[in-house]
């Protein structure tokens, strides 16, 4: 049995959720810009009560995520996952936010595929603002303050293995670098499916160079998602 990890926004999607939710809206001089040294999640907090301020409501935000394009071959991997589900367990950890996956997993159809999404928490409070917390604090200093993915996938790791669950090899696919952290942790067992050229992969190709033996994950690069299924089929 496998356990194979995604990442959310551009990887299962086409294009980052924060950036599709703000498109075509005016947002204030103070909010246009990530900050630089700041928290992202807090700044994401103060742009979705902006968005709620400005009449934005529930239904709105439900339509732009179930509506932000999957990756190419993603539907194709799904297919492939879904038909060979007994082999395969699936964990969704990402740095956006639950309301968002959780609406576009469902649109997709695959929803029922994951066993766990990982992810900031998100939900409507009286006023029908989207409200935004950060999913946990930790002591990496690669990671954002809210999120060490490498932490919750360790944790998922231990778990699983407290419940007599032990997985055969660990797949990673993602591209950010916050899906670097984690994919270090992989053995030599595993696989990281960087999305290439993007940078998860710069990372992997840098520290390789650097050096060389310590990351110790095979890696393989994808445009496509059907590249990830091609793979796992050769491997089944």
């Amino acid at each position: 049995r496998f356990l194979l990890v995604f990442d959310f926004d551009e990887t299962i999607v086409d294009e980052n959720s924060d950036d599709s939710v703000v498109r075509g809206r005016a947002l204030p001089e103070p909010l246009r810009q990530s900050p630089r040294g700041g928290s992202y999640n807090e700044h994401m907090q103060r742009v979705l009560a902006f968005l709620g301020e400005q009449g934005v409501r529930p239904a709105d935000f439900r339509a732009v995520y179930e509506n932000i394009p999957l990756s190419p071959g993603m539907p194709e991997l799904f297919q492939f996952l879904s038909k060979h589900h007994e082999l395969f367990e699936l964990v969704l950890i990402s740095d956006a936010n639950t309301f968002g996956i959780e609406a576009k997993l469902r649109a997709a159809g695959v929803r029922s595929l994951f066993r766990k999404v990982f992810s900031n928490p998100a939900s409507f409070d009286r006023r029908g603002f989207l409200t935004l917390g950060p999913y946990h604090s930790h002591k990496c200093l690669e990671c954002p303050a809210n999120m060490c993915k490498r932490k919750i996938l360790s944790e998922y790791l231990a778990e699983r293995a407290r419940e007599d669950v032990e997985f055969q090899r660990v797949f990673y696919v993602g591209d950010g670098a916050n899906d670097f952290c984690p994919s270090g942790t992989l053995t030599a067992e595993d696989v990281a499916f960087p999305r290439k050229g993007y940078p998860m992969h710069r990372l992997i190709q840098e520290s390789q160079e650097k050096q060389p033996g310590a990351f110790q994950a095979a890696v393989v690069p994808w445009e496509s998602g059907a590249e990830v299924a091609r793979y796992l089929q050769e491997l089944l």
